[in-house]
């Protein structure tokens, strides 16, 4: 199997991360916010997945774009998990890690479009 980019590797262990928390907000009886969380940071490596097989630049920009988003939308659910309080929980490592992808995310689009 092909080696895959640092993002992709990142947002992998980061859906593995949000897949686990997932679970503990289950456990603790919270079903929306989680189902929303579930999604949107699960999506971001499967959206890199796409951008590396992208067939064009614009395809590649597109799809890692999409991948920031998502990984924005993350980051938006557990602000208001964390702020909320619905569970109580140290949200701060999976805080981190998104903001990571999101830097990644940003660069890697930014320095695509410029070249």
């Amino acid at each position: 199997m092909e080696k895959k980019s640092i993002v992709y590797q990142k947002a992998i262990a980061f859906a593995l991360e949000i897949i686990e928390l997932y679970k503990v907000l289950r456990t603790n009886k919270e079903f929306v916010l989680s189902k929303q969380l579930l999604r949107s940071g699960t999506s971001i490596g499967a959206n890199i997945s796409e951008a590396l097989a992208g067939q064009s630049r614009k395809d590649f920009i597109a799809k890692m774009s999409i991948s920031s988003k998502e990984a924005r939308e993350t980051s938006y659910w557990l602000m208001l998990l964390q702020k909320s309080q619905l569970v109580i929980y140290d949200y701060k490592k999976e805080m981190e890690s998104c903001n990571e992808l999101i830097r990644l995310l940003t660069s890697i689009v930014k320095t695509t479009q410029s070249k």
